[in-house]
C-alpha cells in the first residue's frame, strides 16, 4: 500500500506553516496567502541524488575552523561583483530577481561570456526560452559564445545529472518558477515545486562545489514570487529593478552571505546590454539649469559607497480640512516626526498645510542622515526661498531637535567636493579635522541654528 503524502500550509509572503488551510496569515496579516504545499515522499531518494550520503557529521571546535577566504571569480563587471561582494563564490546559490523586461537574462549571459573567457566552464539552462533565442540575444550583444554551454530543460534531477557529466563552475537556472522535481507531483510554480527544487539545487550545489544563479520572478510589489522560504533557502538575493528613466538599471542586495547588504549597483541599458556606470552621483543629479524652491542635495551612504540623491519637497495650502502627507523614496512616518520636531524646535507651523517629499531618481532613502535635507527641504518651498546648487546637507535630526552625527562623514563630503560642491551643512561632530579642497563646512548642532544659517528663522 502506497504511503500518504504528506500536506502542509505555508504562507507565501511569510513562511509560516499552519495544520490547515485559513484565510489570513496569523504571523504576517495577509489574506489569502496560504497555499498547500505537498512534501516530497521520498526523502532518503532525494538527498541521495542531491549528494547527501547519510553519514554523520564531525563535531569540531569552533577555534579549529579553518577561516580562509572563499574563492572567488570576479565577473569582469565591477559594479555586479561589487553588489556580490567581491565575487561570486565558489558552491554558491544566488537569487536574481526583477520585473519582466529589466534585464536579468540580458545581464547573466553578459556575466557567463566573461566568466568562459577566463577560462571557466559554464552551463546556462533554460526553461523559458528557446535556445535560437538566446543565441539572438548574444548576437545582438556582440559576446562571445564559443564557450557558452546551453541546456534547454526544467527538470531538477535532469539538470544535474547533466551537470555531472559536464563539470561546469557556474550554473545558471532561467528560472526557478518553471523548474519541477520527480519529488513533488504539483504543477510547475507553485510553491510546493518552487521550494522542493530550489532545496534540491541549492544542497547540490554545496556538494559539488558549484555556483548556481537561479532567476526569480516578482509580484507587482517589486518582491520576489514564490515562497518566503526560497529567500531563506540562498545565499545571496539580489534584485534588478529599472530607475525613473528607463535607460538606468539598480542592482540591489537583499540578502548576501558573503557581502554587505543594501549594496547598489548601477548599470545603463543600451543596444549591447547593460554597461556599468562609473559615476552614479551624477545620475540623479540632472538638476534643472535654474535652482528652484524645495530642491536640496542630501549623501546617503549605500552599501560601501556614498551617493548624492536630490530630495524634493512641494509645501502648498490644503484646499479641504485634513492636509495630505505624501512621502516618496522614503519613509512617511519619519516625514511627520520631522515636521513635529520643526514646529516644537523651530517655531514653524505646517499643520494646516499639504506636504509632498521626493527622491529623485527613484532610489529608496532608508538611513536618517537625510533627515536635515527634508527639513529643509521643506522649509525651502514654503518659504519660497531658494537654496543654492552648490549647497549640500546631511545630518540625523533627534525629537529634541538636536542635529545627530552620521557613519562615514568624511567619505560623504569628499564625495560632495568631488562634483563640484562649494559648501556643507553638517553635524558638528562630523566637522572634519581635515580641510577639504574647495569644500565650506558649516557645522551646526541644532535645527534653529541649521536654519538661522539661511535666514529661515
Amino acid at each position: 500500500m502506497a504511503k500518504k503524502q504528506k500536506i502542509a500550509f505555508v504562507c507565501t509572503d511569510c513562511g509560516a506553516e499552519y495544520p490547515r488551510w485559513g484565510g489570513q496569515c496569523t504571523a504576517c496579516g495577509e489574506w489569502n496567502v496560504i497555499k498547500e504545499v505537498r512534501l516530497g515522499s521520498d526523502v532518503k531518494s532525494s538527498a541521495r541524488k542531491s549528494g547527501y550520503t547519510g553519514s554523520r557529521s564531525e563535531v569540531k571546535l569552533l577555534s579549529d575552523v579553518d577561516l580562509a577566504q572563499a574563492e572567488r571569480i570576479p565577473t569582469g563587471l565591477v559594479e555586479f561583483d561589487r553588489v556580490l561582494g567581491g565575487g561570486i563564490v565558489l558552491g554558491s546559490v544566488v537569487l536574481i530577481g526583477g520585473a519582466p523586461g529589466a534585464g536579468k537574462s540580458t545581464i547573466l549571459l553578459q556575466v557567463i561570456a566573461s566568466v568562459a573567457q577566463k577560462g571557466f566552464s559554464v552551463l546556462y539552462v533554460s526553461g523559458e526560452e528557446s535556445l535560437q533565442q538566446i543565441a539572438e540575444r548574444a548576437h545582438r550583444l556582440k559576446l562571445d559564445a564559443s564557450a557558452i554551454k546551453m541546456l534547454a530543460e526544467t527538470s531538477v534531477q535532469s539538470i544535474c545529472d547533466t551537470v555531472d557529466s559536464e563539470k561546469p563552475t557556474l550554473l545558471i537556472i532561467d528560472s526557478i518558477q518553471v523548474m519541477h522535481t520527480v519529488d513533488s507531483d504539483t504543477a510547475p510554480g507553485s510553491v510546493s515545486q518552487v521550494r522542493e527544487s530550489a532545496s534540491y539545487l541549492t544542497q547540490y550545489a554545496k556538494s559539488h562545489n558549484v555556483s548556481i544563479f537561479m532567476v526569480g520572478h516578482v509580484t507587482k510589489d517589486q518582491s520576489l514570487a514564490g515562497p518566503m522560504t526560497l529567500s531563506h533557502i540562498v545565499d545571496a538575493q539580489v534584485i534588478l529593478s529599472s530607475t525613473e528613466d528607463a535607460r538606468f538599471r539598480v542592482l540591489r542586495s537583499d540578502k548576501n552571505r558573503f557581502g554587505s547588504v543594501g549594496e547598489l549597483g548601477f548599470f545603463s541599458m543600451g543596444s549591447t546590454g547593460l554597461k556599468e556606470v562609473k559615476n552614479p552621483s551624477a545620475m540623479f543629479l540632472s538638476r534643472s539649469d535654474t535652482p528652484s524652491s524645495g530642491s536640496v542635495v542630501t549623501v546617503i551612504w549605500e552599501g560601501t559607497r556614498p551617493l548624492l540623491v536630490e530630495i524634493q519637497a512641494l509645501v502648498t495650502e490644503s484646499q479641504y480640512g485634513n492636509p495630505r502627507r505624501l512621502a516618496v523614496g522614503l519613509d512617511s512616518n519619519r516625514l511627520a516626526m520631522l515636521l513635529a520636531v520643526l514646529t516644537r524646535h523651530a517655531g514653524i507651523f505646517t499643520a494646516n498645510d499639504e506636504i509632498y517629499v521626493n527622491v529623485v531618481g527613484g532610489i529608496k532613502v532608508t538611513e536618517t542622515a537625510s533627515d536635515l535635507a527634508i527639513l529643509v527641504s521643506v522649509v525651502s518651498s514654503l518659504k519660497n526661498k531658494v537654496i543654492p546648487h552648490d549647497v549640500v546637507f546631511f545630518g540625523e535630526i533627534g525629537l529634541n531637535g538636536e542635529i545627530r552625527p552620521v557613519a562615514n562623514g568624511f567619505a560623504r563630503l569628499n564625495e560632495a567636493a568631488k562634483h563640484g560642491f562649494k559648501k556643507a551643512v553638517i553635524p558638528k561632530a562630523n566637522a572634519p579635522k581635515v580641510a577639504i579642497n574647495g569644500l565650506t563646512i558649516s557645522a551646526v548642532s541644532t535645527v534653529s541654528e541649521a536654519l538661522d544659517a539661511f535666514g529661515y528663522l
